[in-house]
C-alpha cells in the first residue's frame, strides 16, 4: 500500500547513540503532555510522523492510548520496538510523503524537524498534504521544525560556525559544525558526541529550514487554516530568535 520507501539513512549513523543526543526524559514527557492536551479527540487516533526511537509516542501513548508511528528508518524503529515501554505504540516502516491507511486520525504531529529533513519545497508540500489527507473533520496537525530566522542569525553572516553544547551528564557534550551559506535554505551538521570516558560518535546530517510563513503555505494549500504559532512545548509565544518554532493546523468539518 505505501510502495517504496526512499531512506536518506539517518538511522545508519545516530540510531544507536539517538537517545543520548535526545534522551527520553523530563523534556520528552513534557513535550508529550503538551500534544495530549492539543488532541481534539483521543479516540479518534494517533500518528506520529518520523516516530524515530519513541521518544514523545511512548509518553503520549500513556496519556492518549495506541499510536502509529511511522518512520523511514529501519534501525530506528528496531530500538522503538526494543525498548519495553513502547507496547502502545506501532511503528511502521514508511515515507511520510506517500503514506496511507484507512483511518482518519485526530492527531498528526511531526516534531524535532522531521519536516525538515525533506530538503525541497516541493516534498515538504507532499507531506504536509499527506498529513491533511490522514486527519479526520476537525482534526489537528502539529509541526515543530527549525527556525530559519534563527539559525541564519546565529551564523552572523557567516557560511560557517562551530557549536558546543554541554549535557547535563557531567563530560559529555555535543560540538557541531555548522554549514550555511549566505542566501541558501540547506543546512549542513556534522555532529561529534562525547561520552564521559573519552570515545566519540560521529554523525553528519542535512536539512532544509523554512520559516513559520513557509510551514503554513504549505498547510493552506492542503487546505488547513492555521491556528497558533509558538516558540516552545511551554507554547510561549514566537520569536525568531528561537531555534525551533511550533505551529498548529485546523482540518474543516
Amino acid at each position: 500500500m505505501n510502495g517504496h520507501v526512499d531512506d536518506i539513512g539517518y538511522g545508519k549513523q545516530f540510531a544507536a547513540w539517538y537517545d543520548r543526543l535526545f534522551p527520553k526524559d523530563a523534556n520528552a514527557v513534557a513535550t508529550a503532555e503538551t500534544l495530549a492536551r492539543l488532541h481534539p479527540d483521543p479516540g479518534k487516533g494517533t500518528l506520529e510522523f518520523g516516530v524515530g526511537t519513541g521518544r514523545i509516542a511512548i509518553p503520549l501513548s500513556g496519556k492518549v492510548g495506541h499510536i502509529i508511528g511511522i518512520d523511514t528508518s529501519p534501525e530506528m524503529l528496531a530500538q522503538l520496538g526494543d525498548d519495553p515501554e513502547s507496547v502502545d505504540v506501532t511503528g511502521v516502516h514508511a515515507d511520510i510523503r506517500s503514506y496511507s491507511d484507512d483511518r482518519a486520525y485526530a492527531l498528526v504531529y511531526a516534531v524535532c524537524g522531521v519536516l525538515s529533513m525533506l530538503l525541497t519545497p516541493e516534498d515538504q508540500q507532499k507531506a504536509v498534504q499527506r498529513a491533511a489527507e490522514l486527519l479526520a473533520p476537525e482534526g489537528r496537525l502539529v509541526i515543530e521544525s527549525g527556525n530559519r530566522p534563527a539559525v541564519e542569525a546565529m551564523h552572523e553572516g557567516l557560511a560557517r560556525t562551530t557549536l558546543f553544547t554541554p549535557y547535563p551528564e557531567p563530560g559529555t557534550g555535543l560540538q557541531t559544525h555548522s554549514t550555511l551559506p549566505p542566501g541558501s535554505d540547506l543546512w549542513q551538521c556534522s555532529h561529534v558526541w562525547y561520552e564521559a570516558d573519552g570515545t566519540t560518535r560521529v554523525g553528519s546530517e542535512l536539512a532544509r529550514l523554512t520559516t513559520p510563513d513557509e510551514v503554513d503555505a504549505y498547510a493552506v494549500a492542503a487546505g488547513l487554516t492555521p491556528e497558533a504559532r509558538y516558540a516552545d512545548w511551554h507554547l510561549s509565544p514566537y520569536t525568531s530568535q528561537y531555534p525551533m518554532f511550533l505551529t498548529t493546523y485546523r482540518k474543516g468539518v
